[in-house]
């Protein structure tokens, strides 16, 4: 139990961390500047759920959550803060995905949605308000349904 203690606190003053990348392991994405916690992400498992919420701030106040799975691989992102999150780094390998699919709006206007099979994303926003969610369906636990992913 001490060893427990020690680990949680170690975690807590570690301010530099980085966000998981969709459908990685928890902490693979790569490091930026823009993505330095202020608090490292304390793994929360959520009441009958066949998952792990973490959550965690940047240095520009962007809530990030991250839904692991317990093979801990990273199946959902969400996020809400005044800046867009790095996008590159939270969705890893989806991000050119992603980014393709905004391509039908001028740059910067009117929210971007993509819903798929095997990839989902939902950004919308204004300048101070940004918020989204990206997500892996066929990674989706049994009972689990794209809308509880906030």
């Amino acid at each position: 139990m001490v060893h427990v203690k020690t680990a949680l606190a170690a975690a807590v003053m570690l301010p530099i961390a980085s966000y998981a990348a969709l459908g990685g392991s928890p902490g693979a994405g790569a490091t930026s500047p823009s993505l330095l916690r202020s608090a490292a992400a304390i793994a929360t498992p959520t009441v009958a759920a066949p998952y792990t919420v973490r959550e965690s701030r940047d240095a520009d106040g962007v809530r990030v959550r991250e839904y692991v799975l317990p093979s801990n691989v990273v199946f959902a992102v969400a996020w809400q803060g005044p800046v867009r999150p790095d996008m590159n780094v939270l969705l890893g390998n989806y991000f050119q995905r992603a980014a393709s699919s905004g391509t039908a709006h001028p740059r910067g206007t009117g929210p971007l949605i993509d819903r798929s099979s095997d990839f989902q994303i939902e950004s919308v926003g204004r300048a101070g308000n940004f918020f989204g969610k990206a997500l892996l369906p066929r990674l989706l636990p049994a009972h689990v349904r794209a809308e509880d992913i906030q």
